[in-house]
C-alpha cells in the first residue's frame, strides 16, 4: 500500500494563548467571524484542540463548545463539534448515535467497528482486534483464544470455509479476518484466489448474508486498500438525492489525521473528480469551507 498521508498534521507555530484570543475576538460582537474559527480548528492536530479547548475554559470560565454552540448552526456546528473531540471520543458519540432510537444505522457500526482501531500507517499494522470481535460477536460470532502462528495450513485452511463447500464456516472467516495483520491478510486473499480461481470478494458475496457479509467486505477492502474503502464511503454519502453529512464530517475529520490525503488521491483515482470538488457541489456555507480546510 505504500505510504499514506493526512492532511492535518501539528500545527509547528502552535501558540495556544493566541488562540484562544483570537477564537474570542472571532465570537464577540454582532457576527461570529466563521473564516478566523475554520482557519484555527482546521490547522490544529486534535492534541492541539484539546490545549486549545482547556486553555479557553481556564483562561475565560467558558466551555469553548457552548460558546461554539451559540455561535454556529446546523451541519457547520456539528462538524465543529467534531474537531474539539478526541478521535476515540468522537467515534464513542458516533457509535451511541448509530445505535440510538428504533433502529441500528448498521452501515456505521461496521465501518467504525471494522476499520476504527486500524494503525494502517505502519508495517505491523493489527487489523480491528477486539473492536472486531465485539462487533462480530454482536451478530452472533463469538470466539474465544488466539493462534500466533501464520502458515500454509491456514492459508490452505482459508478456501475450504468458503466456496465449493455447503454451509460456510463463518467461525473460520471470522477468525482469519480479524487476527492478522494487513500484509498476511493479502497474502492469503492472493493464495485463496490461486486456489479457488475465486475472488475473495466474490466468494464471500456468493456464501454470507445480511450485515455479517457487510463485515467481511468491508474487512477484505481495508486489508486490500483501506483508502479506497473510505473514498467509496465518501462518494455514497454524496450520491443520490440527499447527502449523508455525518459520514463526510466521520471520515474527513476523523481521518485527516491519518490517511485522508492518501484518500483523497484515491478518490481522484476512482471517480474521476476531486473529492474537493465534489464536496463543493453537495454541502454550503461554513460547513463546505470546514471541510475544504481540512481537506487543504
Amino acid at each position: 500500500m505504500g505510504n499514506v498521508q493526512p492532511t492535518v498534521t501539528p500545527y509547528e507555530d502552535f501558540d495556544v494563548v493566541a488562540d484562544i484570543k483570537t477564537i474570542r475576538k472571532a465570537c464577540k460582537g454582532m457576527g461570529t467571524d466563521e473564516e478566523t474559527i475554520i482557519s484555527i480548528l482546521a490547522n490544529r492536530s486534535a492534541a492541539q484542540r484539546v490545549e486549545i479547548k482547556q486553555a479557553y475554559f481556564e483562561k475565560y470560565d467558558d466551555e469553548l463548545e457552548e460558546v461554539l454552540k451559540n455561535e454556529l448552526t446546523g451541519n457547520f456546528e456539528k462538524a465543529t463539534m467534531a474537531t474539539l473531540d478526541p478521535p476515540h471520543i468522537f467515534m464513542a458519540k458516533e457509535l451511541r448515535r448509530a445505535m440510538k432510537g428504533a433502529g441500528t444505522d448498521e452501515d456505521v457500526l461496521v465501518e467504525i467497528l471494522c476499520t476504527r482501531n486500524l494503525k494502517i500507517h505502519n508495517r505491523d499494522s493489527e487489523i480491528c482486534g477486539m473492536f472486531c470481535v465485539l462487533v462480530l460477536g454482536c451478530f452472533g460470532l463469538v470466539f474465544i483464544g488466539h493462534w500466533s502462528g501464520f502458515g500454509i495450513l491456514l492459508i490452505v485452511g482459508f478456501p475450504q470455509a468458503g466456496e465449493g463447500r455447503f454451509g460456510t464456516d463463518e467461525s473460520t472467516f471470522t477468525y482469519i479476518l480479524t487476527h492478522r495483520n494487513y500484509l498476511q491478510l493479502q497474502a492469503t486473499f492472493k493464495i485463496y484466489e490461486t486456489l479457488s480461481g475465486t475472488d475473495i470478494l466474490d466468494a464471500i458475496d456468493s456464501e454470507a448474508t445480511g450485515t455479517l457479509k457487510d463485515c467481511y467486505i468491508t474487512l477484505v477492502r481495508c486489508a486490500k486498500n483501506p483508502q479506497l474503502y473510505f473514498a467509496r464511503r465518501l462518494n455514497a454519502a454524496m450520491k443520490g438525492a440527499g447527502t449523508d453529512e455525518d459520514t463526510l464530517i466521520r471520515i474527513i475529520v476523523g481521518r485527516s489525521e491519518v490517511d485522508l490525503e492518501t484518500i483523497k488521491d484515491m478518490y481522484l483515482e476512482k471517480y474521476d473528480v476531486t473529492l474537493k470538488d465534489a464536496l463543493s457541489s453537495e454541502c454550503g456555507g461554513g460547513f463546505k469551507r470546514l471541510l475544504i480546510e481540512i481537506l487543504h
